[in-house]
C-alpha cells in the first residue's frame, strides 16, 4: 500500500511538467528574425539585431517551459513579397511561432499581414510607420522600439521650439518615408511652422545632389530626412559638400542612430538632433549590456539592437507565464505583462500592440567633447512615453475587430 501511495505521489509530481511540456507545440519555441542584413539598413539591425535575439535566448537559459529555443533568420533584402515568401515558408514549413524585427516599415505590414492570417505573433523593432498599430493593426501584432510619431515629436518638436519653423523634406520613397514626412509636417504645422515642400528620393540613392538643390533653394529653416541608414548618412555627406548647413541651414536625422552616426563619424555628424529610445552610455546597466553584446558583434549596439533583446526576452516570459506557445495565450500575455529590462523601464503594451516608453533627444557630440569611441551622444531631453506615443484612440487602429 505505501509502495502504490508512493508511486502515486511520484506519478503525480510529474502531471504538471509532463502537461506544461505538451503545450509547446512541435516542442520546440521557434522564433524568426526578418530584416536587411545586406543592404542600407544593415548596421542599423542587421547581424547586430540577431546576435541580440541569440544573447536573450541565452540569457534566459535556452529553454521554455522544458523545451529549447531555437532562433532563425533571413535577409528580405527590403522587398515585401521576398519578406512574404520567407515568412509563410518558415510558418508553413518550418512551423515558426514568432517573427520580430522586420525591419524596413513596407515589410513590416506585409508580414503582420500575413500573420494576422496565420494567427502568429509579430514582434516590430525595426520599422517605424504608426500603421502597425494603427489602421493595420493586429491582435499577434507588437511594435516595440521607435515609430514616426515618436520621431517627430522628438527631432521635430526640439528644432521647432528652436526657431526651425520652416521646412523641406527629402523622404524615401515607401511607407515609412511618407509616415515620418506626414508626421513631422503635422507636428510641425501644429506648432506655427509651415512645410515648404518635400522631394522623394529612391531607397540606396547613392547621388542626393539634385534632392540637396531643391531642399536648399526652397530656403527652409530646417532640411527633415525622412530616411534612414545609409540613405541619411549619403544624404549628411552630400549637404557637407554643398555648405548647406554653413549657410545657415539645418538638418534634422529624423531616423538616425549610434550605428549610422559611427559610420558617418563625428566630424560630419556633429550638432544633429535625434531621437532614440536608448544609448549605451546612459548607465551601468546599459554599459554592461552593451559591453557582453560588444563581444558578439564588435560593436556598440543602437536602441534596435536592445529593443529587439527586449522583444525576444519578453515573448518568452508570456510563453512561460501562459505555460503555452499557443498565440492567443502567448498574445493576450504579452498585452498584460509589464515591460521592465534593460530596454525599457516601466513600459506597458497598449490594446492595440504599441508598447510605450520613454524616449529620449540626443545631441551628436563635437569631436573635442568625445571621450573615446562610441561616446557620441549628449542627453538633452526626456520624451515622457504618453507623449511620444499616439494613444489607442488616435492610433486609428479597430481594437474591437480584435473580438472578432
Amino acid at each position: 500500500m505505501k509502495l502504490l501511495l508512493a508511486g502515486s505521489v511520484a506519478a503525480a509530481a510529474l502531471v504538471p511538467a509532463t502537461v506544461g511540456a505538451q503545450e509547446i507545440s512541435n516542442d520546440v519555441v521557434k522564433i524568426g528574425i526578418l530584416n536587411d542584413q545586406s543592404g542600407v539598413y544593415a548596421d542599423f539591425g542587421g547581424q547586430s539585431s540577431v546576435e541580440a535575439a541569440k544573447m536573450a535566448i541565452d540569457d534566459f537559459g535556452g529553454e521554455v517551459l522544458g523545451k529549447p529555443i531555437e532562433l532563425i533568420s533571413a535577409d528580405h533584402q527590403n522587398k515585401a513579397d521576398i519578406a512574404s515568401n520567407i515568412a509563410r515558408e518558415w510558418y508553413d514549413v518550418q512551423n515558426v511561432d514568432a517573427i520580430m524585427e522586420l525591419t524596413t516599415s513596407s515589410v513590416a505590414l506585409a508580414v503582420q499581414g500575413l500573420s494576422r492570417e496565420k494567427e502568429k505573433i509579430t514582434i516590430v523593432t525595426g520599422a517605424a510607420t504608426t500603421e502597425l498599430t494603427g489602421k493595420q493593426c493586429s491582435p499577434y501584432g507588437f511594435h516595440w522600439v521607435y515609430d514616426t510619431h515618436a520621431l517627430a515629436v522628438g527631432t521635430g518638436g526640439a528644432l521647432v521650439k528652436a526657431g526651425g519653423d520652416t521646412w523641406f523634406f527629402l523622404t524615401a520613397d515607401y511607407a515609412f518615408g511618407y509616415s515620418l514626412e506626414e508626421q513631422t509636417g503635422n507636428f510641425v504645422k501644429e506648432n506655427g511652422g509651415e512645410v515648404l515642400g518635400a522631394v522623394r528620393h529612391p531607397l540606396g540613392t547613392t547621388d542626393f545632389s539634385s534632392f540637396l538643390l531643391q531642399a536648399q533653394s526652397s530656403g527652409a529653416k530646417v532640411i527633415g530626412l525622412a530616411n534612414a541608414g545609409l540613405d541619411t548618412a549619403s544624404a549628411i555627406k552630400g549637404a557637407a559638400e554643398f555648405g548647406i548647413v554653413q549657410a545657415g541651414q539645418k538638418l534634422a536625422g529624423l531616423l538616425f542612430t549610434l550605428a549610422e552616426v559611427h559610420g558617418l563619424g563625428l566630424e560630419a555628424a556633429q550638432g544633429l538632433n535625434l531621437t532614440e529610445g536608448w544609448y549605451w552610455n546612459q548607465s551601468d546597466e546599459n554599459r554592461e549590456f552593451a559591453d557582453r553584446l560588444m563581444e558578439r558583434t564588435g560593436s556598440r549596439p543602437n536602441m534596435v539592437h536592445a529593443g529587439t533583446y527586449s522583444a525576444v526576452t519578453q515573448y518568452l516570459k508570456a510563453v512561460e507565464a501562459a505555460g503555452t506557445d499557443a498565440t492567443d495565450a502567448v498574445s493576450a500575455k504579452l498585452h498584460e505583462m509589464p515591460v521592465e529590462d534593460v530596454f525599457a523601464k516601466s513600459g506597458k503594451v497598449q490594446e492595440n500592440g504599441r508598447m510605450v516608453y520613454d524616449m529620449y533627444l540626443f545631441e551628436v557630440k563635437a569631436p573635442s567633447d568625445s571621450q573615446g569611441e562610441w561616446d557620441y551622444y549628449k542627453e538633452v531631453s526626456t520624451v515622457p512615453g504618453s507623449e511620444a506615443f499616439l494613444s489607442v484612440e488616435d492610433s486609428g487602429c479597430d481594437v474591437a475587430s480584435f473580438k472578432n
